[in-house]
Order: C-alpha cells, then structure tokens, then sequence
C-alpha cells in the first residue's frame, strides 16, 4: 500500500499523531539529530569558505536506514520536526542523509510544523505544507560551526596547561563566569551594621499596628543613620513615654495586572520558585505534556509547544479562555477586551505563541486520573498563568500612616494594602524572587487621622547587609535572558552541562562554583576575555536571529568572527601585557603564544584565584605561609592529576593539599560524614556519608555491635543539596502511598534502586519519579503496568496484536519475554532491537524481523526446524586463529596513547560541551 511517510524528533510524537493521519500514513522518528560535525581537526574549514563535514553516527545510520526503507514507494515525504531552529536543521540533515542514500528521486519532501500536537493543528499543518527554511538551517548551523570553531580552538590548551579542566565551551563557559564573580562579589563582601526601630501602637478601638521609625529630631532617617547599639538607645531614649497620634492617614487606589503567559524562560523561573523542579525536569515534563498524554483511549498534546520567547496567544485560545473565564468567574472577572503582551527582551524571536494550554476546558481539577504529581503540578500552573493573563486587574486599596509625636520631632510610619477586588490573584499570583520586599503587603486595620495612639512597646534591632544572593536556576535563567545570552531552547543543557561537568554544585538549590570551573573561568578571562565578554556573547546571538530572519548571510558572520579570532601578530604592541595580547592578534595567534608559557599561566590564575583560596583571616598571619617549613609560601600548582597547592619551596618542602579553602566551614569532607543536623524525634545526629556503593545518610552512630539505620541517595539526587528534612523522609522508608484494592502501596529504596511495592508486586520507579513524593495515580499506574507485564510473560498473553501474517500461518503478536519484548509468528520468536518500542511497532517492522529471523533458522527454540550444521574442524581452527590475532591487535591498540580530541569543546549551543 502506498502512503505518505511523516518524519518527527520522538517515538512518543509519532505515536500520537499516526493516530491522528490514519492508515494513509506512516510516521516514524529521528529521534533527535541524525547528523553532526565529527570530533576532529578538519570538520569545519574556514579556509575552504567554512565547508562543514557532517557524519551519520551507528545509531542514527539505523534510523536512516529505517526511514530510506519507509520512503521507497512513498508518494510524499513529510518533514514535522519542533517549529523551531533545531527542528528545522533536523529536517534538513535527514533530507540531507536520505538524499546520499538515492532514495529520493522525484519524490516531493515538503516540511509542515505546528506549535500543539491536537487532532486539528496537525491535520491543518498537513494540508498547508511549505518547503524547508533555509535561513533557520543556517543560522542553526552558524551556531555548531561557531561552537566546534571555538571548542575546538581553545579546548586543547585547557587539556595540555590544566589537566583536570574539560573544554571550553562558548555560551556555558559565560553562564558559569556568572556564577563565579556572583561568588567572588560574595568573598569579596564586608558586611556593614545598621539598625531599625520599629513601635507597636493600639488605636481607641483596640486594634494594633507596628510601624517604622521614619524621622527623628525632625530629620528624615536614611538607613545607616542610626549605625550602632549605643545611637538605638538614644534613640529609644528620646522616643519612649512620648504622646502618639495619627497625623496622617493617606489612602490610594492601585491596580495589578496580570502577568503573561509563560515562555521557556519564565516557566523554568516559576517552577523553580514555586514546585522545585530544576530546568532539566521541567523542560522533560513539558515536553511530554506537549506530546500527548492518553486521556481514556486519546492521546492528545496538552499544551503548546515549550521552546518559545513569545507571549502572544492565538485569537482561538483567547476567546476559549474569555469563555472559560466568564463562564466560571462571571463577567466581573473579565476585561472589555483580551489582553495584548509583547515580549520586552529586545531580541526576542516571537516566532511561536506563548506557552499554554491547548484546550482551557481541561481544567487540572479534572486532569489528575490522567497525569502523575509532577507532571499535573506543571501543567495546573502553564493552566492557571495562562487562565489569569486575560483576567480582570487585581483592585487594591495602599494604605500609609503616619504617627507622630506632640512636637512633630519623631515620625513613624505604617504601610500597608488591601484587596477590594482579587481579579486575577483569585486564580494565581506569581513567585517572589530573591529580592522582592512585601512589606506593602501588611494588613492594617481601620484608622482615622487625628486618633490617640498608645504606645505598647518601641524597640530596636540589629541587621547587617547581606551580600547578593547565590544564582538560583531560576535567577540565573533570568539573568541570562537579560543579557541576551542563549535561548529558549538551551537554557535547561547550559545549566545541566555545568552540573555534569563538576564546574559547579548546588547547595541549597543555588549554585556553588566548584574549583575546578573557577580556574577554568580565571584562565578564559585573563587570556581570552573578549570571546567571553557578555556584550560579545549577546551579539552573536543577535547575529544568528539576524541569519533567522535573512538580514544577513550566515557565512558573512562566520568570515567576520573567524577573521578577528584568528588574526595573528608576532609580538603585542608596546605596553601590551601578555594576557591582553589576545585583543590584538585573536585567539589562534594567542595560543600559539601560550602553549610555551605554563608558568606564565599558572602564574596568572594564582593572581586571580589568590583571595579565594587563601583568605586573609585578620589574625595578621599570612594566609600563604606554608605550615610544613619556614621558608615557603603557597600557591596554585598544576601537576599530571590537575590542579592542587603546594609549597614554593619545593623540593626541599613537598607539602600539598588540595585545591580547596583551609578550614573553610560547612563543606563536606571527601570521605568523611557531613552533618546534616539532629532528629528531632532521637536527637541523634543525621549525617550524608560516602560508602563502597554510592552516598547514604545515616542515623546516629554505631552502639553495642548494632548498625545505625541507613538509606542510600536514590540515582540523580544531589547530595550538595540535600536537606535534613529530605535526609529524614529517607531514613523514614519504605512510606505508605495510598490504599489500592484494601491493601496499603508502599514507596522504598531496595537494591535495585526506587521501588512502590503492593502485595507480592514490585514495581521500579522511573527516571522522572521520586520515591519521596510519588502519588497515588502514578504508583497504582506502575503497579497496573508492572501485572499485565507479568500476566503476559506468565500466561501468554500478547501486549499488541498486529494482525494476521499476510503469507498465513496465524497472527503476528508482540509478547512481552524474559530478556524483553519479542514478536511472534507461528514458531518464529524475533526479538526487538533495543531501541524499539513495542507500542510503536508497525506490521511492516515486524514481518521484515520475522523474516530476518527465520533466515537465520529461526523458530523458537521447542519445535525449531532449523539446524546450523557443524563446521568443519578446519574451519574452526581458522576462526580461533583470526580469533587470537584480533585479540592481540586489541592489546596493541589498547596500548597505544589515545589521541584527544575536543568532541567535548566542539559544542555548545545545546549544552553539550563545556
């Protein structure tokens, strides 16, 4: 039969929408890119007008291979890949790759993309194909280019003068430069004394406020006028016993609107702040919201696509949300007219609508039977924000008071707010970052001017400033949208990339610059400053959305980048220190100069990296005097296993630790017990330890021969992070989940990992799960899942019957097997690759495996008909020979120092290197 062949990123897309095409049409998966540039030298060639070498991994060769198969015959090639850059350079390396295969010919490949996986957005999108957008596949390919130049440029230095340190990527390496001068403002911080007086007052009717002390002697009090305890008592000591009175009472009405709906990046902010989902988890979530949840025998997309800077939302979905709104609210509720945002980052793209639902009539109270915690959580706040963006301002009354005394001398004031109509905060109000103030928040009660006041109580306490705060992952988000660095689709890999190369921790969901990825920093800033300048960052990605939007030619900012980074001068002009030699003679004439200079570099970092290690304590000693001789002083060294620090006087000295603060207080020890602090219940300590098997925490210390109570950290949680509450939900399992069929579903931690356990049936956790929190839908799911596993294993009974064979000789099924899911034929059992999943396969996949199989003599192993004959003993021989040959060779080669590469530095725009 002839069909059209649509080609999407994920088998969970395909799925879904080859429910929606039917019969005519066969979809199938990249799963991801299927092309990219090969680690090594050559791949990208500026000489040669930057020619690009792109290479088909095994992997995705099978996916080729697959698709190639699927298209002979076809009548139209599809290309449905994410609306977005990425998706449409997908697109084009799989035309690209079947093209090298022949298969093409005449047949038409036209490119459709929609923004929600719904029924009628993805036929719309089949009906008005277009052809592919070439200013998107090269912008998406000056980005790699740009990268791997880069990376590939800069990274081995880093490997041959900093061993330890990984590559240098272009856009996280500016993400974790953030972080580490966030930190070094930090260190750098001297906290000042200040002090605030604040009276409590009761009014004639009983009613009490607390009020701020604004004026004293008839003068306006900035914040560190009264800068110690000895001048708040003498303040205190002129306003206590005084007469009060209500001078002032000024009342004004305010409006707040709404807030928009959600882009990526504020999405990731939100979660963060309100559910504790890092950008990693969250994007994973909605991105399976968007590809379609079974909602009782339907899959369909919930929300709209995820990766997007736009705040607009479709004229359909705004009069769908009025409807819902007026419908469920009244009119009150509802403005004159929907709501028109435009984004305020200057370089946003406002290719794609805001994050949203994709039908507002499924409500989140009615989608929990359907969704597990995590993923109903997401999708009840993109819901409600959505919902409240085109919902009526917030009315609120502001309130200030001024007291004062009989003379006027001294002024107190109260402020404060009210709400006489919630509008939109009746649905959602947004999350608070690091530096909101609610005071204006306070309620107050009635007041009247020219009331009495009696004074109950004046008191002063102590504050002192506190520095800038750590960079969340919501804050850091928001910071790099600010700078116009990265966008939506790589915030979440430029923050899951700097965890995964150990360049930061996180400690109390903030990040902590590792030492490691400060002297990464300190050495990409000192000698190549302005490839990591954040304006020089930003103006890239400006560059890149120009090529998007066909301003310019990609390959003129590839020429104009690779011009000034390349530029090489023998010597610096006079004046010029060797670190700032890079500004004159670029990058590659700039390493050349450095390869020979590993002191000089060392020498740098120490330079920089110098207050950090070693702080000056103000005990007059110095921080730097070795403790293991008389002579030597400390410093940054870098040996064979990276960098530690370690004596001057060496090799009459040879004291070294390692690279870390001394004394530094509240870090964990490497091998030792981290104190986590106290069970309230015991008042044993709970401690985070290393054992032989990973990190565990543990209850109180061995007694009498006794082992304490112990639980392992379950794969993919932090340690850096974890909380003595955590610590204690833990030690407290296995938990009760909820009651199923009058028996009590247990959540635990086993050997195998996290486990819900009902009766006699275990069921795993999957990635995504936490044994902690996993609620009652989701752990009776698993075990459902977990019994008709097990039911068709035991008694035979298929997971998917595809149909009868169309040779005869019965029906061909999917069964679930011992060594995993297999299709059956007759006597013919074929076991399925690895990388297929059995809900996806077609009839097709399953008659070409069938039949591969019963080539090979095939049949199950009761009543096989097929027999390998004996080889010859010749044979045999021969076979042991090559056998041994091929071994040794192995050896050889084992032996043999492998040659690096920077496959780690040669990207970046995903966040996969850095």
């Amino acid at each position: 039969m002839t069909r059209d062949v649509v080609i999407v990123e994920s088998p969970a897309k395909a799925k879904t929408i080859e429910k929606y095409l039917g019969p005519d049409f066969r979809v199938l998966a990249s799963y991801g890119h299927v092309r990219d540039l090969p680690a090594k030298d050559g791949s990208v060639r500026p000489e040669e007008d930057f020619a690009m070498d792109y290479e088909v991994d095994a992997k995705s060769a099978k996916r080729i291979k697959e698709i190639a198969d699927a298209v002979k015959g076809a009548r139209t090639l599809y290309l449905a890949t994410d609306p977005d850059r990425e998706g449409e350079a997908i697109s084009w390396h799989v035309m690209k790759a079947l093209e090298n295969r022949r298969v093409l010919k005449d047949l038409p490949v036209r490119r459709v993309a929609f923004s929600e996986i719904t029924k009628n957005a993805v036929l719309n999108a089949i009906a008005h194909p277009r052809d592919l957008d070439m200013n998107l596949v090269n912008a998406q390919q000056a980005r790699r280019a740009l990268d791997y130049l880069v990376g590939f440029t800069l990274s081995p230095v880093l490997w041959r003068k900093l061993p330890g340190a990984r590559s240098a990527g272009r856009v996280q390496s500016v993400a974790l430069r953030l972080i580490c001068e966030r930190e070094m403002e930090i260190e750098a911080f001297t906290a000042q004394e200040y002090w605030t007086v604040d009276g409590r007052f009761a009014t004639p009717e009983g009613e009490r406020l607390t009020a701020r002390l604004v004026q004293l002697d008839g003068a306006k009090l900035d914040k560190f006028d009264i800068a110690d305890e000895a001048a708040a008592q003498a303040a205190l000591a002129k306003l206590r016993g005084q007469t009060y009175s209500l001078s002032d009472v000024t009342k004004k009405p305010a409006r707040r609107n709404p807030a928009a709906p959600f882009t990526t990046s504020t999405l990731q902010q939100e979660a963060s702040r309100k559910l504790g989902f890092s950008a990693d988890r969250t994007m994973r979530l909605a991105q399976r919201l968007y590809e379609g949840i079974d909602l009782g025998g339907e899959t369909v997309g919930l929300i709209t696509y995820m990766r997007t800077d736009g705040v607009s939302m479709a004229n359909e979905a705004l009069a769908q949300a009025r409807h819902v709104i007026g419908r469920d609210f009244g009119q009150r509720y509802l403005p004159d007219s929907p709501r028109i945002y435009k984004a305020k980052q200057k370089n946003a793209q406002e290719a794609h609508e805001a994050i949203r639902p994709t039908d507002f009539g499924r409500h989140p109270d009615k989608m929990g039977r359907y969704l597990d915690a995590d993923q109903l959580k997401l999708y009840a706040l993109i819901w409600r924000r959505a919902m409240a963006s085109q919902m009526a301002a917030a009315e609120l009354e502001r309130t200030t008071a001024n007291i004062e005394d009989a003379a006027r001398a001294h002024v107190f004031r109260a402020t404060g707010s009210i709400v006489t109509f919630p509008g939109f905060l009746k649905l959602y109000e947004e999350g608070r970052d690091d530096t909101a103030d609610d005071s204006d928040d306070a309620r107050l009660p009635p007041l009247e001017a020219g009331w009495p006041m009696k004074e109950e109580e004046i008191g002063a306490d102590q504050h002192f400033t506190e520095p800038p705060p750590r960079f969340s992952e919501a804050s850091l988000v928001k910071r790099l949208e600010e700078l116009g660095i990265g966008r939506p689709s790589t915030y979440a890999a430029i923050l899951q990339v700097l965890r995964e190369r150990n360049y930061v921790r996180m400690d109390r969901n903030r990040f902590l610059p590792e030492d490691k990825g400060r002297i990464v920093v300190a050495f990409l800033t000192s000698f190549f400053e302005r490839y990591f300048a954040y304006d020089f960052t930003a103006a890239l990605e400006e560059k890149l959305d120009d090529v998007s939007g066909d301003r310019v030619d990609w390959k003129a900012v590839l020429r104009e980048f690779w011009r000034d980074f390349s530029l090489h001068e023998a010597a610096p002009p006079e004046g010029k220190a060797a670190g700032e030699l890079q500004s004159v003679q670029g990058a590659v004439g700039h390493i050349d100069n450095l390869l020979g200079k590993r002191g000089e570099i060392i020498e740098t970092i120490d330079r920089v990296l110098g207050p950090h290690f070693f702080k000056d304590r103000g005990d007059g000693k110095d921080p730097r005097a070795c403790p293991a001789c008389a002579e030597g002083r400390l410093g940054i060294k870098v040996g064979k296993m990276g960098a530690f620090i370690g004596c001057t006087n060496y090799p009459d000295c040879r004291y070294t630790r390692p690279l870390s603060v001394a004394g530094e207080e509240g870090e964990a020890v490497a091998d030792g017990p981290k104190l986590l602090g106290e069970d309230p219940v015991t008042g044993l300590p709970v401690t985070l330890r290393r054992g032989p098997f990973g990190m565990y925490v543990q209850l109180g210390e061995a007694e009498n021969g006794e082992k304490p109570k112990r639980a392992s950290l379950p794969k993919g949680r932090d340690p850096d992070s974890l909380t003595l509450e955590q610590a204690l939900s833990l030690l407290a399992l296995p938990r009760d989940v909820c009651l199923y069929e009058g028996e009590m579903i247990q959540a635990g931690i086993g050997r195998f990992g996290p486990y819900v356990k009902h009766g006699k049936t275990f069921a795993s956790l999957g990635k995504d799960d936490d044994v902690l929190t996993i609620g009652d839908n989701r752990a009776i799911t698993l075990i459902e899942e977990k019994r008709k596993r097990g039911a068709a294993r035991a008694g035979g009974e298929p997971l998917k019957v595809l149909g009868e064979h169309p040779d005869g000789g019965g029906e061909i099924a999917v069964m679930a097997g011992r060594y995993g899911p297999y299709v059956k034929h007759g006597k013919v059992n074929a076991t399925l690759p690895k990388d297929s999943a059995p809900e996806t396969l077609t009839m097709e996949q399953a008659i070409e495996l069938i039949a591969a199989k019963a080539a090979k003599g095939g049949a199950g192993k009761k009543g096989g008909t097929a027999k390998k004959k004996a080889a010859p003993k010749k044979t045999a021989a021969r076979k042991t020979t090559a056998k041994k040959t091929t071994a040794k060779a192995a050896a050889a080669d084992a032996k043999r120092p492998a040659r690096k590469t920077a496959a780690a530095g040669a990207s970046d725009s995903d966040g996969s290197a850095g």
